[in-house]
């Protein structure tokens, strides 16, 4: 029962730090305001955004994948294609977030999915640091007599 609240807390903690984490990049992008009239349905720039977001959370799981399956495809045991995943879409996903609230000429509710590149530059950060552990852990084990071939 401890165990279980415990990981709901943490739950509610990670997600009140990711909204905390997309409110700040959209006041740094200066594109935190509200806009006066809502557009609604998908754009095309609303779809580049989710695009961006999935691809974030992909290298987000893969990076995640990563350091905790040592005998997997995508373990630093075997091979650092488990590393390189997340290093390359945390990339991709900071880059496109980025040109996207660099183009954006309002706030949210504009149509210009200001709130999903915000997440793509959060997600894609997150990837980032776990590909970066996940190479620290292989070149660690790399070092170590018996551990790698």
């Amino acid at each position: 029962m401890k165990r279980t609240f415990a990981m709901i807390l943490g739950g509610l903690a990670a997600a009140a730090l990711f909204a905390v984490l997309v409110y700040l990049v959209l006041v740094v992008a200066r594109v935190s305001n509200p806009a006066a009239t809502t557009v609604h349905g998908m754009t095309l720039r609303r779809l580049w955004a989710t695009t961006v977001v999935l691809l974030a959370l992909v290298g987000v799981v893969s990076g995640g994948l990563a350091l905790n399956r040592p005998a997997s495809l995508f373990s630093t045991a075997s091979a650092p294609l488990g590393a390189l995943v997340p290093l390359v879409a945390g990339l991709v996903a900071i880059i496109n977030g980025g040109l996207n609230l660099a183009i954006a000429n309002g706030g949210p509710g504009t149509g210009n999915g200001v709130v999903g590149a915000a997440a793509a530059i959060v997600l894609g950060f997150v990837a980032l640091a776990l590909s970066g552990l996940a190479l620290t852990r292989r070149r660690r084990n790399a070092l170590k007599p018996g551990t790698m071939t």
